[in-house]
């Protein structure tokens, strides 16, 4: 792993043989610390991997164009985050399960007053979920259910049974984007991680909610019609956003964005 920016003098340049150092957790962690937060404050941000040609899946999920080192961040962010937030579509598809406890991250998660694990709140209009999945019978901190007003009650009921939380954002059917990152920050999960998929985002950026974007450069080519990282309605002014720091490893670059 190298770090392309920020550059320093510490800033080290491809090994002879092309290799490269594999960084260890606490240094990962480090370099994708979320920013000090006020009491009142709450910060989102979302982790996407891209092939070159903009494609966010392949075959409908994201593994296929991800990598080892991708997975590693992936699990760190992770273990920084109070919740990951995901889509209905995406949790079908990629089979999610709950967030685990690492012994790694566990005296970090104790001195920012963390519990075990990230929880994991799954977004859904429909409450078309499946829930005697592990994700809502066995998780290590319980399931949030992130729905509209007008949720079908007896899902909403099962849900319930199951041991998740219902957590309303939304006048009607639909989740009001903004409103569900307030309503989990209101619970404390303040430090959130949202991992997709492409429409979940797109709504999280059309609500003008969305802290930082970090984004896996995958060294593939895959062509077809699949998804960008973000998808839904266009928004009126390009939201511009800041670099923040730029990794390579194995030609994968991993880049973090943060609002201006």
């Amino acid at each position: 792993m190298r770090r392309l920016f920020p550059v320093t003098d510490q800033t080290p340049a491809r090994s002879q043989d092309g290799t490269d150092r594999q960084w260890s957790l606490d240094e990962l962690a480090d370099a994708y610390a979320y920013p000090a937060l006020a009491a009142d404050a709450h910060w989102l941000r979302a982790n996407m991997v891209s092939t070159l040609d903009g494609a966010a899946q392949h075959e409908g999920r994201s593994q296929p164009i991800s990598g080892e080192s991708d997975m590693r961040i992936f699990g760190t962010l992770r273990a920084l985050a109070d919740v990951v937030v995901v889509g209905a579509e995406t949790v079908r598809q990629e089979g999610y399960r709950p967030a685990r406890a690492r012994e790694a991250f566990a005296a970090r998660r104790e001195a920012a007053g963390q519990g075990p694990a990230a929880a994991i709140a799954v977004v859904t209009a429909s409450m078309d979920l499946d829930f005697s999945l592990p994700l809502f019978t066995s998780p290590l901190v319980p399931t949030l259910v992130v729905t509209g007003a007008a949720a079908p009650s007896d899902r909403v009921a099962e849900a319930q049974a199951a041991g998740a939380e219902v957590v309303v954002a939304g006048e009607g059917a639909a989740v009001d984007a903004a409103r569900a990152v307030r309503e989990l920050a209101a619970r404390g999960l303040r430090r959130q991680l949202t991992e997709g998929g492409p429409r979940l985002l797109g709504q999280f950026v059309a609500a003008d909610v969305l802290d930082e974007l970090c984004l896996t450069i995958s060294p593939t080519l895959t062509a077809g019609g699949a998804q960008r990282i973000a998808g839904g309605p266009s928004v009126t002014v390009p939201h511009r956003l800041a670099p923040a720091c730029v990794l390579e490893e194995a030609g994968f670059l991993f880049t973090s964005y943060r609002r201006i």
